[in-house]
């Protein structure tokens, strides 16, 4: 390592594990159990910034459902992920947690949290284990790549590092959170080295709205076309009276509906908030992939809004049309409806005054109010990242075919998953994987020697 005068040292050791989040500590505690010798090397002051941050409002460890309809939460990559849930899924990541003390309990959501909900305690009787296995941690070290002879190299604050390994577990997050670590520096890295990988994409992520005041009909659809090739881009964001009184705010019990130009479905039932410039939250993270997908393939989605789901199309039209007297349309849906706020702001938004005064129309939005968007926030913003090292690139351990030893786990893998427990649970199953696989790959060479 390096000495004081920051000149450059060395550092040999079986497994070095770049990454100190849930799949990088995970293969930690896998490898270790095995009986190696485990360094654990990140860029970050300390280990676990990202998950402590997830638990700040109380840590969903897993979700409870079963593993079937559990497995198809990774869509495209349930093939890939399911054989990893199966060895380490929401039950047995569960037991993990008790073993460490913690118990856990199911929400009414199907979630599952620690009984205390807090993040710390799990992460520190979990280094106070790993640190009894040996594992040793060395922090403020950033991975720059490989040296000539293979070795890794490390940025840290004296000077260089030299890292000999005979496996590597590579566990360095997405591309979303670069503050606490996962700043995806690692593509260009692996893509030097002829690894398959996929644009990282942001996931489970807000969006950017098309200004309401767009034109409509044939003109819209044909002004939208327009946007794709267009420069600068197209007008996004609420009307300003909409955004000052608004943004922050949520929509609640609402339903999300969205058909891609595929067939591909989403409804759901939840809430989400009005931002400056579009809309965020768990139902619109909830249907992120189809929608981000659809902007890609098209430049747009429109999805629609249910703002009153527990009422009949029939019911809304027969209250909006019936008589008010000398109460203002806004005092009317109030009182029949229940109808105010940003609710009855985004039908004015929607509808204009103009528009507002057609009892068809303002029924027909109340039901389904449609709402364009036209690009994802910045990926950094997103929760979590699609894309990354493709699972065609890596054996069934997880160990990078272009690279042998070296092995690769967590969100820099091509897959995602939407909140609720899935994230986490399948950085878990991939780390313990990498982790087994790296000492199955070390005892193999030992047997070699």
């Amino acid at each position: 390592m390096p000495d004081s005068s920051g000149s450059s040292r060395a550092l040999a050791c079986d497994l070095a594990i770049i990454g100190g989040g849930p799949a990088g500590l995970m293969a930690a505690e896998a490898a270790a159990a095995a009986g190696v010798r485990v360094h654990v090397l990140d860029a970050m002051p300390s280990v676990g910034r990202k998950f402590l941050l997830a638990g700040k409002g109380g840590l969903n460890l897993t979700h409870s459902e079963q593993h079937t309809l559990f497995a198809s939460r990774y869509a495209g990559r349930q093939p890939q992920i399911e054989p990893l849930l199966q060895a380490f899924g929401g039950p047995e990541l569960r037991a993990w947690a008790q073993g460490l003390g913690v118990d856990t309990f199911v929400g009414t959501s199907g979630r599952v949290f620690p009984t205390d909900m807090k993040a710390a305690p799990l992460l520190r009787a979990w280094l106070q284990r790993l640190r009894g296995q040996g594992v040793q941690f060395h922090m403020r070290h950033r991975w720059l790549g490989w040296m000539d002879d293979g070795a890794l190299r490390f940025a840290a604050p004296p000077g260089d590092v030299r890292v000999a390994a005979r496996a590597v577990v590579l566990a360095l997050g997405g591309g979303s959170w670069a503050r606490l670590g996962s700043d995806g520096a690692w593509v260009p890295l692996l893509a030097q080295r002829g690894v398959a990988l996929a644009p990282l994409r942001p996931s489970n992520c807000g969006f950017d709205v098309l200004r309401a005041d767009a034109p409509a009909g044939e003109t819209r659809r044909a002004f939208l076309q327009e946007l794709l090739g267009r420069t600068p881009a197209p007008p996004v964001g609420w009307t300003p009276h909409f955004a000052e009184r608004f943004a922050g705010q949520p929509f609640k019990t609402v339903a999300l509906r969205f058909t891609d130009s595929q067939g591909r479905s989403f409804d759901r039932r939840g809430e989400f908030v009005a931002t400056a410039t579009g809309v965020e939250g768990s139902l619109v993270y909830a249907a992120s992939q189809l929608l981000r997908d659809e902007i890609v393939a098209h430049g747009h989605a429109t999805f629609h809004l249910d703002l009153l789901p527990d009422h009949a199309p029939e019911r809304v039209l027969m209250e909006v049309r019936h008589p008010r007297g000398s109460r203002s349309l806004s005092s009317h849906l109030k009182s029949r409806l229940g109808l105010d706020g940003i609710k009855a702001g985004i039908l004015y938004e929607h509808l204009g005054k103009e528009g507002m005064g057609d009892p068809v129309a303002v029924a027909h939005a109340i039901k389904a109010l449609p709402i364009t968007v036209v690009a994802a926030r910045p990926i950094d913003e997103a929760i979590s990242t699609a894309g990354g090292v493709a699972f065609e690139a890596l054996d069934e351990h997880l160990m990078l075919r272009a690279l042998p030893g070296v092995f690769c786990a967590g969100e820099m893998l091509d897959w995602e998953a939407p909140t609720g427990g899935y994230l986490l649970t399948a950085c878990c199953a991939t780390g313990r994987a990498a982790g087994e696989g790296a000492a199955r790959w070390l005892a193999s060479l030992s047997g070699a020697d």
